[in-house]
Parts: structure tokens; C-alpha cells; sequence
């Protein structure tokens, strides 16, 4: 067969050729889940889990102790606002260190000046704005688990330089080191940048304090759940009903049924304590009501979903929020 043919039976030409394809896949790989190997490279660091450990062991109480406090639950945004407070707040020293450095950049007066000017006012404004930023995001993060936490803690970690930049910034502009001052800036918001995108991937990659039912809505008929006579009384206890986790309870003959994914953060709610029929979630302590699914304590800030219930033949059966669509003797769809 001559060389570098090209058929199968050629092992040095067809070796030739895998191998940079080969090298290429491996290289595309990397560059597409590079955002992964950095979260997980982060993960490793063993000063960033001794860090987090201790933080969690000094803060954890604490929210413990205060979780009724109403500004504790504020501070999180929990049922007061719908969402928490963090990320709206974080908007505004980005935006206006933004702003900064786009005045740094279209000033053409070299000559130093003593005092504020207009970047140093949207410096020093960032920098308040900053400060309840980090007040809520350590609210946040102590509601946090796991991995999350300690990406969460070098995220808080690269805000804190880039506050102590900026405030260096602010300090020199004063001074009239104007020069010095907008490097300063530059680097501020840079790191801000840097710990943005850790931000987005603990929310839109891990999905962190985002709703954990926003799409829970089946069974879409009646489904059988538990028999009537395996339900104790005042028991919570965890059923499973078409894929979908569901809370049953049972209190002076009439039932309840509760998405048992907490909203906050997915934790069990079948495995928490129920008083005065409202259930405690086991993981961070939000609290719902059996009845209607609404939010009592935060730091949830979404209603947990409850679920229409009823006994046929012995058996508890529950339904969804949104019953599939029932069809006309003409065969067409009904709302």
C-alpha cells in the first residue's frame, strides 16, 4: 500500500492525523469549561475552606440567634421584597465606578487639582453604596451551603480589594494625585469585574437564591400519593406523587399538602418541625404556612406551593397547581 494513502490500513498516516485533532478537542474543551475548572480549582484552595469554616462557625450563630430580628430578614430582602437585596445593590458601585473611570478617561485636564471632582463624588458614592452591598451579601452567605459558600467567600473577598482600591482612589484624588488616582480606579474596577462573574456563576450556574419550585406544577391530574390509613397525625411526611416531592400532613382530620423542595434552597420540609400548622424548613429555618404556602419567617421570599388533596378508595390523592386540560365530546382542548 503506498504511504500516506489514507486507507484504513495505514497506522502512521492515520496516527498522524488523530493526533491533531486530537490536541484541537482537547483545546476546545478547555476553553469551554474553563469557568467550571476555575470554581472548581477555587474549591480546592485549602486556606479559602479553613476561612469559610471559621466564618460560618462565627456567623452562623450569630443568624441563628437574630433570625427573627426584622432587619436580619431585611437585609436578605426575604418575604418583605420578593428577592434577595444583594444583587439589586450591587448594581450601584459598579455602575458608578463605571462612571469613574469614564471620567478619568475623557478628562483632558493634566494640571492637578486638590479636592473632589465629579469622579471622586461617583467614587465616594460607590463606596457607601458598597458598604450596604457587603452587608447584604454577608447575609446572603450565611445562608449559603457547601461549595457555594466558599466561591461565595472569595467572591466577597475580591469586592473587599477592589473597595480598598477604590477607597485608595478616592484618597489620592483628594490629595490632587490624579495620576495615581485613576490607575487606582482602573484596578478597582477591574477586580469588581472579576468578582461580578463569580456572582453570575453562583447564581445562574448554581442556581443560589433562586426560586427551587418556580416550575413545580404536576401532578396535572389526580395522582395517588399515600394510603389515608399510612398518614399519622400531626406527622409530616414526605410522598412522592409523578416525580414531584410533596409534604403531607394531617391535623384534626383535614389535610394539607406542601411542595416538600423548600423554595430558599431546597431543603426538605418534611424533615423540619411543624407548630401551630406551619411548617420550619430544617436547612436555614424559613417557615411556611400549611394553609395557603405563604412565607412567615425568611429567609425564603417565595410562598411555597400547597397542593389540592383528596380521599378516594382509601387513598390520598393530590393534583397540581395546574390541572391538564380537559377535552369536549368534539375532542378539541378546554381550558
Amino acid at each position: 500500500m503506498r504511504r500516506g494513502s489514507g486507507q484504513a490500513g495505514d497506522p502512521p498516516a492515520a496516527g498522524k492525523q488523530a493526533e491533531p485533532a486530537v490536541r484541537s478537542l482537547f483545546a476546545t474543551s478547555r476553553v469551554v469549561t474553563w469557568h467550571s475548572d476555575l470554581a472548581a480549582w477555587l474549591d480546592r484552595l485549602g486556606w479559602l475552606r479553613t476561612l469559610s469554616d471559621w466564618l460560618t462557625a462565627v456567623l452562623g450563630p450569630f443568624r441563628e440567634r437574630h433570625q427573627d430580628n426584622l432587619v436580619v430578614e431585611l437585609m436578605h430582602g426575604g418575604r418583605w421584597v420578593g428577592h434577595p437585596l444583594h444583587p439589586a445593590l450591587s448594581d450601584l458601585p459598579i455602575g458608578l465606578w463605571a462612571g469613574v473611570v469614564v471620567l478619568d478617561a475623557t478628562d483632558r485636564d493634566p494640571a492637578p487639582r486638590h479636592g473632589i471632582d465629579a469622579a471622586g463624588m461617583l467614587s465616594a458614592a460607590g463606596i457607601l453604596a458598597a458598604g450596604a452591598t457587603v452587608l447584604t451579601g454577608l447575609d446572603d452567605w450565611t445562608v449559603s451551603n457547601d461549595q457555594d459558600r466558599r466561591v461565595g467567600l472569595f467572591h466577597g473577598l475580591l469586592n473587599t480589594v477592589a473597595l480598598g482600591l477604590q477607597g485608595a482612589s478616592l484618597g489620592t484624588r483628594l490629595a490632587g494625585h490624579r495620576g495615581t488616582a485613576r490607575a487606582l480606579g482602573a484596578a478597582s474596577l477591574t477586580v469588581t469585574a472579576a468578582a461580578g462573574y463569580l456572582g453570575g456563576h453562583l447564581v445562574f450556574t448554581k442556581g443560589v437564591m433562586v426560586n427551587r419550585v418556580a416550575w413545580a406544577i404536576g401532578p396535572r391530574r389526580w395522582a395517588r400519593a399515600l394510603q389515608e390509613a399510612d398518614l399519622p397525625d400531626d406527622s409530616p411526611t414526605a410522598v412522592e406523587a409523578e416525580g414531584r416531592q410533596i409534604m403531607l400532613y394531617r391535623h384534626r382530620g383535614r389535610l394539607y399538602a406542601i411542595d416538600n423542595i423548600c423554595s430558599h434552597a431546597g431543603g426538605l420540609l418534611s424533615r423540619g418541625p411543624v407548630a401551630d400548622l406551619t411548617v420550619t424548613c430544617p436547612l436555614h429555618g424559613s417557615r411556611f404556612a400549611l394553609a395557603d404556602g405563604c412565607v412567615s419567617r425568611g429567609p425564603a421570599s417565595q410562598p411555597q406551593p400547597v397542593l389540592p388533596t383528596r380521599i378516594r378508595n382509601g387513598w390520598i390523592e393530590v393534583r397540581g397547581s395546574q390541572p391538564a386540560p380537559r377535552r369536549s365530546a368534539s375532542g378539541r382542548t378546554q381550558p
